[in-house]
């Protein structure tokens, strides 16, 4: 998988906790996971379709997520609801939204889906692929989430170039 592409989403991941949830996050080393089950209690999922082909999963502990929706709504809520599934597809989102930028500006174009949540203790990730993903741990003062990347490049892409359109070719 390239590098830019795990950068992009563990550089999102940082940026948008620190902009939305006013959290410090920091990120440990990938590596690769070749079973299904999730690394938290709640999990965001979104598929990609363009210059890559595959998906993302943002798995949450509860402390972190539950956090997440106190400092970015003022909510205090003491265990998993609806409000907190709501807010673990939200962050899947921005986070998808924000990678997808920076994956941008290297010449890969890529669309997502609509994020579905998944939750429950020992719940599974149904990625579009097959195979194993990586996922990129980070932690926070409340708790951990992953970062959860199973996607493939498409081979032989060329990005078009604009053709000069002034008539004096």
């Amino acid at each position: 998988m390239n590098v830019d592409v795990i950068n992009a989403f563990s550089d999102s991941s940082i940026h948008v906790f620190k902009i939305m949830a006013f959290m410090d996050v920091t990120s440990e080393k990938p590596f690769l996971k070749k079973d299904k089950l999730a690394i938290g209690d709640v999990s965001g999922v979104i598929d990609f379709s363009g210059s890559l082909t595959g998906s993302l999963a943002l798995s949450f502990s509860e402390a972190c997520l539950l956090k997440v929706l106190f400092n970015m709504m003022g909510e205090e809520i003491t265990g998993i609801n609806q409000r907190v599934q709501d807010t673990a597809g939200e962050l899947t989102n921005m986070i998808s939204g924000d990678a997808r930028k920076r994956m941008q500006s290297k010449g890969l174009i890529v669309t997502a889906g609509i994020p579905s949540v998944v939750s429950g203790k020992g719940h599974e990730i149904r990625h579009v692929l097959d195979g194993p993903s990586i996922i990129i741990p980070f932690n926070t003062a409340f708790g951990s989430f992953v970062v959860d990347v199973n996607i493939q490049q498409k081979k032989n892409l060329h990005i078009p170039i604009q053709a000069n359109n002034r008539g004096d070719d």
